[in-house]
């Protein structure tokens, strides 16, 4: 760990090598790495092996914001979070939230969800079940009846009328 007096860091590594030096105060944001430091980790690179550099370099500047160090406002952080996010593909999104699980950032995981959750409010379910690779394991007659069932879940969903707009794998 390289460090001042003052203003001790932490060096992390990504799963593809790339490094980072960062302020224990915003690194101890994640439940993770604040183990890791206690257990001693914290005088050599901690390797975030779950983690690519694309997005820890993310990870890293959602918690440059957010860290004890940072003399934001809580409206300030909003509306970094919201600034952040909004610049963010849906693919980026899930990595994000998934990064933030592993590193236990219990707020940044809330808040990606939550844009997540968003993004997905009138979607249709074959935008969801493209968007999240989910298998239609349902018959015609069985999606009608939950859909005649169910109709309020219907109400106001966006047309597919753009499947651009839907993620795919290539």
């Amino acid at each position: 760990m390289a460090s001042t007096s003052s203003n001790p860091l932490v060096t992390l590594r990504s799963s593809d090598g790339q490094e980072f030096i960062i302020p224990k105060s915003a690194a101890v944001l994640s439940g993770t790495i604040k183990n890791m430091l206690e257990e001693g980790f914290g005088d050599s690179v901690i390797p975030i092996l779950n983690v690519d550099g694309k997005t820890l370099a993310k990870i890293i500047a959602y918690l440059n914001e957010h860290g004890s160090g940072s003399h934001m406002s809580d409206e300030k952080k909003k509306d970094f979070d919201e600034e952040f996010l909004s610049q963010q593909e849906i693919r980026d999104l899930f990595e994000i939230v998934m990064a933030a699980n592993f590193l236990n950032i219990k707020e940044l995981m809330d808040t990606v969800c939550q844009k997540i959750a968003d993004i997905m409010k009138n979607k249709s379910v074959k935008w969801v079940r493209k968007t999240f690779n989910i298998v239609n394991d349902f018959t015609p007659d069985e999606e009608q009846q939950i859909r005649d069932e169910h109709a309020w879940a219907w109400e106001d969903v966006e047309p597919d009328e753009d499947d651009d707009d839907i993620i795919q794998d290539n």
